[in-house]
């Protein structure tokens, strides 16, 4: 595979974990709206991507405005470190996705369709490592392939099967890094489909770099996307429809420490109070504020919760 643009990878360390961006801790702008989580400390962290930045940001500010005093950490580089340090304990929790928790940390190959019935297991299986799932967003940010609008009608594509039945040198794909060798990934798309091209066909890119390279299709036609991302509008891509339900439900949640949540019960209160309003609508609006617009997550997440009376 080619490799255009990667990643740095940041180690789970000292400097890493104490680098946090922003400020939800601390000299927060939380208004406080009550005092039942203090003395709760600790560390948000995220995975590296604008909704994750995001989620950390309302999460860090949200605890706060209810007593906390937590920071946020937005540092760390792909989903095994950001999980690696909750089990740690360097992180008291973060946003999870259940299809990720599902397949890449339970081992479990064959996904769950009904987001409920998939959030019950991932929440099951979790809680045997003393990871607690607060009630879930509806958002579901599952894994996508996009193409420019035109390029589609060009080609005559709709779905994923169309994809793969398209000729060897039109079937050319932008994926990131992590996608390249995970499970609900890319190796698992392509048994599912049939997809058989040359790694000179898929060129690796960083998460960001994909949207803008798909839309001017020059290193390929389709490009790996999540579902909630703002840029797929903005750039007037076509999402191709997952015919064959290969890829697994996404649904958002927040994960913690368990005896944390045990010491705090009060945790899941405060999220259940932001958790229903982040629909993946919700999520494609918040994100385009980061990926088109060029707003600083904090500042989104803390304009969206004193926009929804959360914070003041």
């Amino acid at each position: 595979m080619k490799k255009k643009l990667a990643p740095a990878l940041l180690g789970i360390g000292v400097l890493a974990l104490t680098a946090a961006c922003g400020g939800s801790g601390g000299g927060s702008a939380s208004g406080s709206k009550g005092d039942e989580l203090e003395g709760l400390t600790g560390t948000i962290g995220s995975k590296d991507f604008s909704e994750q930045y995001i989620l950390a940001h309302i999460t860090g500010e949200l605890l706060n405005a209810h007593g906390a005093d937590v920071d946020v950490n937005t540092q760390l580089v792909g989903s095994a470190n950001v999980r690696q340090a909750l089990e740690n304990g360097d992180f008291i929790g973060y946003w999870e996705y259940t299809g990720t928790s599902w397949i890449t940390y339970n081992k479990e190959t064959t996904p769950i369709t009904d987001p409920a019935e998939q959030f019950d297991a991932v929440k099951a299986a979790d809680a045997e490592a003393g990871i607690a799932w607060l009630d879930p967003a509806p958002f579901n940010n599952t894994y996508a392939f996009a193409i420019r609008s035109d390029k589609a009608a060009e080609l005559g594509v709709t779905t994923l099967s169309d994809v793969a039945a398209l000729p060897v040198e039109e079937q050319t794909f932008c994926i990131e890094s992590e996608f390249s060798t995970r499970d609900d990934g890319w190796p698992g798309l392509k048994a599912a489909y049939g997809i058989d091209v040359p790694d000179s066909n898929v060129t690796l890119l960083d998460t960001g770099v994909i949207y803008t390279a798909t839309q001017k299709g020059e290193d390929c036609n389709f490009g790996e996307v999540f579902s909630t991302d703002g840029r797929i509008r903005a750039l007037d891509l076509l999402v191709m429809d997952d015919d064959q339900k290969f890829f697994p439900v996404y649904q958002g949640g927040l994960t913690m420490n368990a005896d944390l949540v045990a010491k705090y019960p009060a945790i899941a209160d405060v999220i259940a109070e932001v958790a229903p309003l982040l629909t993946t609508e919700k999520m494609q609006e918040l994100n385009a504020k980061a990926d088109v617009d060029g707003e600083d997550p904090e500042d989104i997440a803390i304009d969206f919760l004193t926009e929804e009376g959360l914070i003041s």
